[in-house]
């Protein structure tokens, strides 16, 4: 039986869905494996047709609703927050599952009810990631972390908030992704603090078609484009990076001794990351900052891939 977080801090947990009724199921079970119990979970649903909102309500979650096209990222987190009466807020996509029994302790230590902490935890795939989302996530989520950081990167797949904070800032409800970027941007821009946690661990599902793939990354470098003005990647970069990062995934698989098995998922992976990024970065400057460095460059070194997985092995 789990027990409370803290009679001085209470915590919340805040999933977005819509249709995660095939991933729902070991969210459930691993927060509710916690060492530290949540005091609360909402779930802010947008136009679920399979049996989402009827797991949440078994498993004692509230539950809000949002109309289809009525949904936004920001605006899911700002209803869900309202919803919230605990002091800080813990957000995870419903398609993760957290790692270890100290997950919801991990996140929640340094982000106080009344301070301008917030906290991002590392995500790694299992044995459904492509081999280039692992290397995304690697370059992302390294282990061992920095810590505190100096530049906006943040992610809402799994991050802790207070929630005073979030009624100074709210979210921003027009952005088509990185609010959480967004967020962070304008926390330090006040002296707030952007901590990276990378003992905290979830596994992130990321089961999307290559035309799906696409389509995220260019939905997020839009987003970045409203975001940051100035920064961006031209057609040259894109392709340039595109060449780039497969050829560091090629010289991981094959110390994995896996090329032959995952080449083609590798450049398609790749393929459809830098055209859909280079869309969304249409008519940008391409000028590129530590934060652009940190999402579409290769890691200086493709050796941390090994040890990514927690529970499985990619065998595409």
């Amino acid at each position: 039986m789990a027990v409370s977080l803290s009679n001085s801090k209470t915590v919340a947990v805040l999933v977005r869905t819509r249709n995660e009724a095939e991933y729902l199921p070991k969210l459930i079970e691993e927060l509710d494996r916690q060492d530290l119990r949540a005091d609360e979970v909402i779930l802010v649903d947008s136009g679920s047709t399979d049996s989402t909102i009827e797991l949440a309500l078994a498993a004692g979650w509230k539950v809000a609703r949002l109309k289809p096209e009525e949904f936004s990222y920001g605006r899911s987190l700002n209803e869900g927050f309202r919803l919230c009466s605990s002091d800080v807020v813990v957000i995870l996509s419903a398609h993760v599952y957290p790692v270890r029994s100290d997950y919801l302790a991990k996140m929640t230590t340094e982000v106080e009810p009344r301070g301008n902490t917030v906290v991002y935890g590392r995500q790694v795939g299992d044995v459904r990631t492509k081999f280039s989302e692992r290397m995304v996530m690697s370059c992302w989520f390294p282990s061992p972390g920095d810590g505190l950081q100096d530049h906006p990167f943040m992610n809402n797949a799994s991050s802790c908030v207070p929630k005073a904070l979030w009624q100074r800032l709210l979210y921003d409800e027009a952005l088509p992704g990185l609010e959480d970027i967004e967020f962070a941007k304008r926390l330090q821009a006040l002296g707030g603090r952007v901590v990276y946690e990378s003992e905290a661990p979830i596994v992130h599902v990321h089961e999307e078609t290559y035309r799906q793939v696409a389509n995220r990354y260019r939905r997020e470098a839009a987003a970045y484009r409203l975001i940051f003005r100035d920064q961006g990647i031209s057609l040259r970069d894109a392709l340039r990076l595109a060449v780039w990062n497969i050829w560091r995934d090629s010289i991981a698989a094959a110390r994995e001794r896996k090329w032959l098995r995952v080449w083609r998922s590798i450049v398609l992976f790749r393929a459809s990351q830098f055209y859909g990024a280079w869309r969304g970065f249409q008519g940008s400057k391409g000028e590129h900052s530590p934060l652009i460095r940190r999402m579409y460059f290769p890691c200086s070194d493709s050796r941390e891939v090994r040890a990514l997985d927690s529970d499985g092995r990619s065998e595409e």
